[in-house]
């Protein structure tokens, strides 16, 4: 067992952040819930970095970059899918 260390604590302290993310993305306008989206996807990003770190598992690292790509990507879609009723 790895004992908690402050990496470990960060990322459970950002993990708090997303709670925000989920009231925006569930209550608020179309394009209020996109944004909220995207910043879950960063918090979530920069919390796969600080397990990786914490733990000290480099192949973490890869996961991190291809969900920041990948939700990059997804924004995208979004928005095209959006701007019918914008």
């Amino acid at each position: 067992m790895n004992p908690m260390n402050a990496w470990l604590l960060a990322a459970t302290v950002l993990l708090f952040g997303l709670v925000p993310c989920g009231i925006i993305a569930f209550r608020a306008r179309a394009i209020d819930r996109l944004l909220g989206l995207e910043m879950a996807a960063v918090i979530e990003t920069l919390l796969i970095i600080f397990i990786a770190q914490g733990t000290n598992q480099p192949s973490f690292y890869d996961l991190a970059l291809a969900l920041a790509l990948l939700a990059l990507g997804g924004g995208l879609v979004f928005v095209r899918f959006l701007e019918r009723w914008l």
